[in-house]
Formats: structure tokens, sequence, C-alpha cells
């Protein structure tokens, strides 16, 4: 997972609450490999048409360039599968601008590289004005927390441990590997002192 500090790009509005994660990619792909790809299934049903083709009426489909969402409440709600975020990132989004989130949804989201910008109900109007029904550049920088949307600018909230993830490219496992010199410390101090509790060694 590559780190980032910056990002700018062309951003499109979701106005819909508690798009959930089903919604997100329906379960019904989630056994496909994720090596092919799941950015095909992103919001698969909300896109097509009764009969399964592409709806020219949603605003996705017309700007396949689009890597940053601008949604609305609750986004990511729903189960806990984390094939929600491998679809947006598959998908070529980078970031979900939200006044609110699933905390899974926003936990896995990190661990993948999507930034879960999360900012107030006022800035979530002001901001989804500045769209007038086609993508606007968005510039993110994750070092000050802000976003600018033409000549507005605003503050969004985030972790500082997600921050720190989402700018060296770690995840949850690679920030506990660079606690290996104290974690075998650790296990060599109660091996030494509680060798009992340590299964005996296989014959």
């Amino acid at each position: 997972m590559a780190g980032w500090t910056t990002c700018t790009g062309q951003a499109l509005i979701l106005p819909i609450d508690n798009v959930d994660t089903d919604q997100l990619i329906p379960a019904r792909f989630m056994s496909v490999p994720r090596s092919e790809g799941y950015g095909t299934y992103l919001l698969h049903d909300m896109r097509r048409d009764a009969d399964g083709s592409l709806s020219a009426n949603f605003a996705l489909n017309q700007n396949m360039e689009v890597s940053i969402l601008v949604a609305g409440c609750n986004f990511g709600c729903g189960s806990s599968r984390e094939a929600a975020v491998y679809a947006l990132v598959d998908a070529g989004i980078r970031a979900v601008i939200a006044p609110s989130f699933s905390d899974i949804f926003a936990s896995n989201a990190v661990n993948n590289g999507l930034l879960p910008a999360l900012i107030g109900a006022d800035d979530a109007e002001a901001l989804s004005k500045l769209f007038t029904g086609k993508p606007a550049e968005i510039a993110i920088n994750l070092r000050s927390s802000t976003l600018r949307c033409g000549q507005t600018e605003m503050q969004f909230q985030l972790q500082d441990s997600w921050r720190t993830k989402l700018i060296s490219g770690l995840d949850d496992i690679d920030l506990t590997l660079q606690h290996m010199d104290k974690i075998r410390s650790y296990q060599n101090i109660r091996y030494s002192t509680s060798a009992w509790a340590w299964p005996a060694p296989a014959n």
C-alpha cells in the first residue's frame, strides 16, 4: 500500500444518505477473486437500469475518472465487509468526504489507503452547493487536514493514528512489526521467568 500526503482529483457528489456496504458491492460478487478487480462492481445495482445496462443518468457512469466522492451521512453502514473498500479503491477512489461514516468502514478504508474525510453538516451542505451537475476538482492535504474546492477551503477530521497510516502506507500489521525487537525481548523475558506457560516442544 503506497502512502500519500496530498491528493488532487475530480470529485463527484453522491447525495444519498446511508449508502451501505451491500450497495457499494453486492454480496453476490464477493466470491470473485480480488485479483480480478472489484472496481467493476462498485455501486453495481445503483448504476444500472432494469435490463442491467449502465444508466446514462447516473453521474459516476458519465465520469469514470473520478477519484473523490462527496457522500451523504452514514456512508459505509451495514455489514463489515472489507470488499466494499476494495471496490472503491479498485475503481480509483482515493477519498470519500462525508458528514459521518460507519466506524468499521472507516477503519477498513484507512487500512487500504482510502481516506474517510469527516466534515461537519454545515460544511457538507456548503460543499454540495459547489457541484453543478458535473465533477469539481478537490485538493486534499493530509498533514493539515484540509480540503479545497475552488476558493472554498475547509477542515476535515481524522484520527492522528489514521493519518500516520495513510501517510506512511502502513496497516495494523505493519505498525506492529515495527516493534518486533520489543516483542521478542518481552517474549524472551516471559520464557525465562515462566517457561511453564509456553507450549512444550514437539517430539
